[in-house]
């Protein structure tokens, strides 16, 4: 009897929509859970931890550890070679698609910390790649992917802490795209940026939405800038205060 390889139940049972993620966490046969995205005439089904292939290169945990490896093996004058680079651009694929798919899921803490992965792998792209037009072709998409890592820090944040917290995350993300902006000499374009002003109509829409006014934190930046160091040092205190309100209530 020939065996069945064919996808066509799966297909079938599960319509692609365009221009949406479609995307959902099942029971692998063995268990663990695993996450799968619907793409036009596929399937991709990807690990919920580490490389979302299942894969360790070379024993490492993602093939980004094991380039840091070979740095500390190597010595500061290590340089991606082509094919490094080759396998490089897959490993931030596959963090791009489970990152879509964990802002669909609104798994929130899930898709900030493969956005980190990829933030951090960019930064030694930039640092370690010997052709500066392939770091490029990476540098550009940069703002995207820390936008990506705002919002979900602070929906994230949201959800765990409240909407304080929340404002806190975006406005530590927009300090980031700020000295971005800053590294290539383009101040002048950060306040009309679009992905800057969604952040900013996010951060006003909790405001809105939960009745928040100025943050503790918002209020100590504003106190620096004005050199009143007395008040910000009272605002310091009462930070403190809350954090080990935090830490003394525990987790929930």
């Amino acid at each position: 009897m020939a065996i069945r390889r064919d996808i066509d139940p799966l297909l079938q049972k599960w319509e692609f929509r365009p221009g949406e993620v479609n995307a959902r966490l099942v029971k692998a046969r063995d268990g663990r859970e695993v996450l799968q995205m619907r793409v036009d005439m596929g399937v991709l089904q990807m690990e919920t931890d580490l490389r979302p292939d299942g894969v360790r290169p070379n024993g490492a945990e993602t093939y980004y550890d094991y380039l840091v490896g070979e740095v500390i093996r190597e010595g500061g004058s290590f340089r991606l070679s082509k094919e490094q680079c080759a396998e490089a651009d897959r490993e931030f694929v596959q963090y791009y698609h489970r990152r879509l798919c964990w802002l669909s899921l609104r798994e929130y803490a899930r898709a900030a910390r493969d956005a980190d992965h990829s933030l951090a792998f960019m930064d030694f792209v930039r640092e370690h790649s010997a052709d500066e037009e392939w770091t490029l072709s990476h540098e550009q998409y940069r703002p995207f992917v820390l936008f990506h890592r705002v919002q979900a820090a602070a929906l994230a944040a949201l959800q765990d802490g409240g909407p304080e917290r929340a404002i806190a995350e975006i406005n530590t993300g927009l300090a980031r795209f700020r000295e971005l902006f800053a590294r290539y000499d383009a101040e002048e374009q950060y306040s009309s940026d679009e992905l800057v002003r969604r952040l900013e109509e996010m951060r006003e829409g909790v405001r809105q939405r939960y009745e928040v006014g100025e943050t503790l934190h918002e209020q100590l930046a504003e106190a620096v800038r004005a050199e009143n160091y007395e008040l910000a040092a009272q605002i310091r205190d009462r930070i403190r205060g809350q954090a080990r309100e935090r830490n003394a209530a525990g987790p929930g």
